[in-house]
């Protein structure tokens, strides 16, 4: 089995799925079961890790990503850059805004000290939903001067159309609902 069907199984089995959470007519996934198994944490991050194994940086996504982005750099031997909510890191900084349902949301990074210019960068979250989270990533991070070499989630919900809006990058997604 290799380590993408290994992981599809452990995600597969150990999702936790919340009807009408966190609003009326959402099917929520939790991964927090993945995320606490073992061998099952393990499997994920070495999948998420076979994608891009050129990548030199990770981008983890705030909150979940951070989870997932600090083993995947551990198992690449890269480095690890946590892209923040709005508001989370002293100045100075690299911001990127994207449209959500009902306004926007900005994403940020430190400018300057880490050093970006010209690196290979895997971008890491949990969920692909709608895409503009990791669509603001992708971009956040070419804008420090990085090059995206792929956007790697643990689970892809096809219906909200977000593989589209990632068109330009190399995407895997480990499971697709």
């Amino acid at each position: 089995m290799s380590d993408h069907s290994a992981a599809r199984d452990a995600v597969t089995r150990l999702t936790r799925w919340a009807e009408n959470f966190p609003q009326p007519g959402v099917r929520f996934a939790d991964l927090t079961p993945v995320f606490s198994d073992a061998a099952g944490f393990r499997v994920v991050v070495d999948a998420l890790a076979a994608c891009a194994p050129e990548a030199d940086v990770i981008a983890a996504v705030d909150a979940r990503g951070f989870l997932l982005g600090g083993g995947v750099a551990r198992e690449l031997g890269s480095g690890v850059v946590a892209v923040r909510k709005s508001g989370k890191l002293p100045p100075p900084v690299l911001s990127e805004s994207y449209t959500l349902e009902y306004g926007t949301a900005t994403l940020e990074i430190p400018d300057g000290s880490i050093g970006l210019d010209g690196r290979s960068v895997l971008v890491v979250d949990d969920v692909l939903a709608t895409g503009g989270t990791l669509d603001a990533t992708a971009r956040l991070v070419e804008s420090a001067g990085a090059r995206v070499v792929g956007v790697a989630v643990v689970l892809e919900i096809a219906a909200l159309g977000g593989r589209e809006r990632l068109r330009k990058y190399p995407l895997t997604s480990l499971v697709t609902v």
